[in-house]
């Protein structure tokens, strides 16, 4: 099977590309920047083309002619998102509608997956969040998910294409940018740890709310399948359990061996902030038999071990 992953050098796009390998699929890159680093050995090819671009997508669409298309590239940060609103929206709405378009007229057959997310959500009185829960964003990055959402389940339903929608909550592990919370304690735990008997300093910004997390590994196994097994349609990925940050921190601490010394700066408190996001998978699992595997503790353990490997080599972020 010929699998073209938009977003293959990213983090999840990554785990994704390595999961396609090893179900011995001809994996196709697709991304805007010339690829390096480890998703070398997992991709047998790699296209270089702007996905805002109609023109150039369908030609590297054509090009790949895949039977299976993982839509995973996007302006992904919230944080960066809340700095440049217009740009988020254009770019990850753009991107979506192309390479839609792009399949519908170069090959209808493909089946599509488009990687969504659990920020559409947003407030709610009633938890877990259920696919059947209202869309309400509360931040451009979300605005944007949500906007590519309601436009593939368009494509699906116009033209009969086979797209299924994955809303992906919150998802960390090993090979994930210190844009990311997890990502950005564990480096800088990670980084601070070889000093002995001092405490790690943390600046951080709001540490009470909670959110659902879900390994990376077991995201990318989920792609796989709801793209293997799942009708056209919208699911969510999560574990269904929420986990205050703090947690999150005090578990870094621990699998490092440190202690921390935390100071909260009200610069990183964000506005319309959700106090909690936590979800349902129980239509994922109906259709594809997909639970979560990986515990938290382990997701944590190994992001750590992750970075401190890459202080070691001397390695940047």
């Amino acid at each position: 099977m010929r699998v073209l992953i938009t977003g293959a050098t990213g983090f999840a796009g990554r785990h994704l590309a390595k999961l396609c390998a090893a179900r011995n699929a001809h994996v196709v890159g697709l991304g805007r920047r010339p690829h390096d680093g480890p998703a070398t050995a997992d991709l047998n090819e790699y296209v270089t083309a702007d996905l805002t671009s109609p023109g150039g997508t369908r030609a590297a669409v054509r090009a790949a002619a895949p039977d299976a298309v993982f839509h995973l590239a996007a302006e992904a940060s919230v944080a960066s998102s809340w700095k440049s609103p217009e740009a988020t929206i254009r770019t990850n709405l753009a991107s979506t509608l192309n390479v839609l378009e792009a399949v519908r007229h170069d090959c209808p057959e493909a089946h599509v997956l488009v990687a969504c997310s659990g920020e559409e959500y947003g407030n709610h009185d009633t938890l877990p969040l259920t696919e059947e829960h209202n869309l309400r964003p509360q931040n451009p990055y979300a605005v944007s998910k949500a906007a590519g959402d309601l436009a593939a389940g368009f494509y699906a339903d116009a033209y009969g294409m086979h797209v299924v929608r994955l809303r992906a909550f919150n998802h960390a592990g090993p090979g994930q940018s210190d844009a990311y919370v997890v990502s950005k304690f564990a480096r800088q735990i990670a980084a601070a740890s070889g000093r002995a008997g001092e405490p790690v300093e943390i600046v951080t910004g709001n540490l009470h709310v909670r959110r659902d997390f879900t390994d990376v590994r077991d995201v990318v196994r989920a792609y796989w399948l709801a793209l293997e097994r799942a009708d056209p349609g919208v699911y969510n990925v999560c574990s269904g359990r929420s986990t205050e940050i703090s947690e999150i921190l005090a578990g870094l601490a621990r699998h490092a061996g440190v202690e921390l010394e935390q100071t909260t700066d009200p610069a990183l408190l964000r506005e319309h902030e959700v106090a909690e996001i936590r979800g349902s998978h129980e239509k994922l699992t109906a259709a594809t038999g997909w639970e979560p595997e990986i515990p938290l503790e382990r997701t944590l353990a190994d992001t750590v071990q992750w970075w401190r490997e890459r202080a070691v080599a001397g390695v940047a972020g």
